[in-house]
């Protein structure tokens, strides 16, 4: 079984960080809560200037970059930017958090954007770094008795193209995190940590441990088939954020896990 790691998705935290002050502040108390690592998402536009104050407060901590999400526009526009920002970084997951919406409405459409994610891949792959994808639930729509995810699955270049499911929004498009995990041994990496529990008659999400998905199971499926990164994101908290992350991380130690 392969070792997993465990980081803090800072778009968990992305209201703290508006201001380069708060943003040094915010890997602060994300390192003092106990991660090592963090993904960076959600915390606005990376310009070069932004860059650099992460790297620097990143590496005084002691905090890895393990991964990001970035802009489909990014993508196609920086890939230039993306792939040094990357390499600044030291990180080699280049994360697309979703597709843009005018993919999501057919088949066809699926099979348009595999074809554009596959070129970013190959790009990114030549320079090594890799593509991940990060599902919502909208993937599990059905097109002709497929499911979004599955059409991706077939029709994007393993060489080029991983995942970067959530374990949440697995569930909540009405499939199996646990077998997902497994449809994608050999192309994850990286996967998000996330709960799910009901709330006033409604789901919602918390923190590991605290809801209902089977964490055994998840953790067992990740060793197996070699998922490197767990990053814990909660993108609604019913408590303060930091305290959510807190109380993730915890849990996660209990189930054998560490940052």
């Amino acid at each position: 079984m392969s070792e997993l790691r465990i980081a803090a998705q800072l778009y968990t935290v992305r209201e703290f960080m508006k201001t380069p002050k708060d943003t040094v502040n915010t890997l602060k108390r994300v390192k003092e809560i106990g991660y090592d690592a963090v993904q960076v998402s959600g915390t606005g536009y990376i310009d070069r200037e932004k860059a650099e104050l992460v790297k620097k407060a990143a590496e005084e901590l002691g905090l890895a970059i393990c991964a990001t999400h970035v802009g489909f526009d990014q993508l196609e526009r920086e890939m230039d930017w993306m792939i040094e920002l990357h390499k600044m970084w030291n990180c080699r997951y280049v994360g697309l958090g979703a597709m843009p919406e005018r993919f999501r409405g057919s088949r066809g459409e699926y099979v348009e954007f595999a074809g554009i994610a596959n070129g970013f891949g190959k790009v990114l792959s030549q320079n090594g770094l890799r593509f991940i994808y990060h599902n919502h639930n909208f993937e599990f729509h059905k097109f002709d008795g497929m499911t979004g995810m599955q059409i991706l699955l077939a029709e994007t270049d393993p060489e080029y193209f991983d995942f970067e499911i959530d374990t949440y929004w697995v569930q909540a498009g009405g499939a199996d995190p646990i077998e997902w995990i497994r449809k994608l041994k050999g192309r994850m990496d990286v996967i998000h940590f996330k709960d799910m529990v009901m709330y006033q008659g409604n789901q919602t999400m918390a923190e590991v441990g605290e809801g209902n998905l089977n964490w055994n199971g998840i953790i067992e499926a990740c060793r197996e088939t070699g998922v490197k990164w767990a990053a814990v994101e909660q993108d609604i908290c019913l408590r303060d954020p930091f305290e959510s992350l807190g109380i993730s991380l915890r849990n996660l130690e209990k189930y054998g896990c560490m940052a």
